[in-house]
């Protein structure tokens, strides 16, 4: 990666760029929320979109309100309109929404209608008649059979999904509230309550070159995704205590992920790409430095609301595409005061888009404004980006990083973003 690059301190009058690779594969998800430093839980907070949650609760009633209109419709109508499909429909719906005491009471229920309505016209044993009361006996127990097998279907992928949960906490575990001297929060947050876990990571580590840290975002679902992202965190890991310079970490993760990839056929082979962003803050200097492969731009916050984009003029492809091209990196440079605080995101934020189609814009949303902590940034991002969305129109799962150099008397480093030599 090579190249300079600098620009107003405000960031003003730059567009927007995504560096190359940052638009990855969807189809990827997970559940649960992650929250950072200071003890808060990592997993809850889960919201599912306002409709789906009003149409969950009017299924809830349907049953009740189909046999109330069945009576009423078979006592306001000529004995020859029956109401049997009404008393058939209200079990069927209930098997998969219910459970398994109320799929049968709603079973028992349309079927003790029809026969009270059966007594009071006088037609009980009729062909007809009993025809009708044995198709709803009979499918109320239909009905009860997928109840059983619906729940137990869910009670696997629960346990699945579970396993899957307690893999990824495993992986990418909380960081600590401060890290050599500096105040580090994370959170997690899932487009979707129950979707399948993704690739998205985080890790932060103090070395003897600094406090280092990675932020990414695996292509890939599931456990399969886990695994991907265990491989990164464990190779940054080893790489950020054993290597003197941030470029040759990304180098380390490029040869683990060649590794990985050498595991995997097909598409998944072809297409395992991480895109990361790497910094390090050095001890004894308010400089931060970094390297982006093909991911969003972390931004810096000044204390006095400046808001600073750290982008270079030449992004690199994504970690796990070197057999595509080979070049340098080059650690870009810029300076981080006390009182600065450096957000790292991955794209399920700045690609988080409201009814319109319209992206929520980070650096346009937190220009001039001043936040006391890491994890008060961070609250007010994912309730900002919830509101944008409407609450439920996240596609991208989104992880949040906020690193902060509590206020200290100025250390001399550059002003504005460079590259290193």
């Amino acid at each position: 990666m090579g190249g300079s690059g600098s620009g107003p301190p405000d960031g003003r009058g730059r567009g927007r760029r995504r560096p190359v690779g940052q638009r990855r594969a969807r189809g990827r998800r997970r559940g649960g929320n992650r929250r950072g430093a200071g003890g808060r839980p990592l997993r809850g907070d889960r919201r599912a979109p306002r409709p789906i949650v009003h149409a969950h609760a009017f299924v809830r009633v349907l049953p009740a309100l189909l046999l109330a209109v069945g009576l009423v419709t078979a006592l306001l109508t000529p004995p020859r309109f029956t109401a049997a499909p009404l008393f058939s429909a209200a079990p069927l719906i209930a098997a998969p929404f219910f459970g398994l005491a109320g799929t049968v009471l709603t079973g028992l229920a349309a079927s003790a209608s029809l026969f009270v309505l059966q007594v009071h016209y006088g037609t009980v044993g009729r062909p007809q008649e009993l025809t009708e009361l044995i198709n709803v006996v009979t499918v109320s127990g239909l009905a009860v059979l997928i109840n059983v097998v619906v729940r137990h279907r869910s009670e696997k992928l629960a346990s699945a999904h579970e396993i899957a949960e307690a893999a990824q906490r495993a992986v990418l575990p909380e960081p600590a509230s401060r890290i050599g001297g500096l105040e580090v929060a994370a959170r997690y947050e899932a487009a979707q309550a129950n979707a399948f876990i993704g690739g998205d990571l985080y890790a932060v580590q103090e070395t003897p070159h600094g406090v280092r840290l990675v932020v990414g975002d695996v292509r890939g679902k599931g456990l399969g995704a886990v695994e991907a992202v265990a491989v990164v965190i464990g190779a940054f890991r080893e790489a950020a205590e054993q290597e003197a310079t941030l470029e040759a970490v990304a180098q380390r993760l490029e040869r683990a992920l060649a590794r990985e990839g050498t595991r995997r056929d097909g598409l998944d082979a072809f297409e395992g790409f991480t895109t990361a962003v790497l910094a390090e803050m050095p001890h004894g200097q308010e400089v931060v430095r970094f390297i982006n492969r093909g991911h969003p731009e972390p931004l810096l916050l000044l204390a006095d609301g400046t808001l600073r984009e750290l982008e270079v003029v030449e992004p690199a492809l994504p970690l796990g595409m070197g057999d595509l091209a080979s070049w340098p990196d080059r650690a870009g440079e810029s300076g981080f005061p006390g009182g600065a605080t450096l957000l790292f995101f991955t794209d399920g934020l700045s690609e988080a888009r409201d009814e319109a189609g319209v992206f929520y814009d980070p650096a346009a949303r937190l220009r001039g404004r001043v936040f006391p902590a890491p994890d008060a940034l961070l609250a007010a991002v994912a309730e900002e980006v919830r509101a944008h969305t409407g609450g439920g129109g996240m596609t991208d799962d989104m992880a949040l990083l906020a690193v902060r150099r509590p206020a200290s008397a100025p250390v001399e480093g550059p002003s504005r973003i460079t590259l290193s030599e």
